[in-house]
């Protein structure tokens, strides 16, 4: 196949690591990090970075798109004439761990846990997830989203800091996968946890997600294709967490 990689650069490596173990012919475009903190920004990026590939002439069989939901970022986003492959995650934690199984298990008591990975290290500014707003601290994402919309900004703030203190964020936490271990980014994020005063934590990541997107082996329940003229629709939940939204009979 033919395949188009749109992927924030965080995963550079990675997918660069895929890529040359792929069957498949894979040309890359890549956004920047940073463009994370503004959602809505990042989705225009995307959607002209589609639009872009559409009007390129090549056939591709398909379009990936190497993001979670990131703060509303892919919501909205609208496949044209090519297919859209998109990972079931809700951010890049969920992608580097390779499944929501082992983001629940290390991160469902306490989603607001700081993380980092070789991308952040190289790519960012700084070493750790950072919010909407730009501030080195942790992206609270969707989930922080969905109780926005169902109780409103104030309720949202008190539920949130019930469900999760700020115990939890004196951690942080370092996602290693084996094929980028060798490169030592561990022990340097170690060296600047330790000097912002937080426990360093490593935990080992899993290049699953971004390799089968890449090999074209898009199980169901991990990925979703959004067919041409689909859009991508928000679930908010732990399992779905995104849908091709369906549309209105006029």
């Amino acid at each position: 196949m033919l395949l188009k990689l749109i992927s924030c650069n965080v995963f550079q490596r990675e997918a660069s690591w895929c890529i040359a173990h792929s069957p498949h012919v894979i040309d890359t475009d890549y956004t920047e990090l940073g463009e994370h903190a503004r959602s809505q920004g990042l989705r225009q990026l995307i959607q002209s970075r589609i639009d872009a590939t559409e009007a390129s002439g090549k056939k591709y069989d398909a379009i990936l798109l190497l993001f979670g939901v990131c703060g509303n970022a892919t919501v909205g986003i609208q496949a044209r004439r090519t297919r859209l492959v998109i990972p079931r995650a809700h951010d890049c934690c969920t992608i580097l761990l390779g499944s929501r199984a082992k983001f629940t298990e290390h991160f469902g008591q306490a989603p607001s846990t700081p993380f980092s990975s070789v991308g952040y290290l190289e790519r960012g500014s700084y070493f750790l997830r950072t919010n909407d707003d730009g501030t080195a601290d942790v992206q609270m994402g969707d989930s922080y989203q969905a109780l926005v919309a169902k109780y409103g900004e104030e309720d949202a703030k008190y539920i949130w800091a019930e469900m999760y203190p700020d115990d939890h964020n004196k951690k942080a936490v370092f996602i290693d996968l084996p094929e980028t271990s060798h490169l030592g980014y561990a022990e340097q994020f170690k060296t600047k946890a330790t000097a912002a005063g937080k426990e360093a934590v490593q935990i080992p990541g899993n290049i699953r997600l971004i390799q089968n997107l890449i090999n074209g082996t898009w199980d169901p329940k991990e990925y979703l294709v959004v067919p041409p003229a689909g859009e991508i629709e928000g679930v908010y939940d732990w399992d779905e967490v995104v849908r091709v939204k369906k549309t209105t009979p006029a």
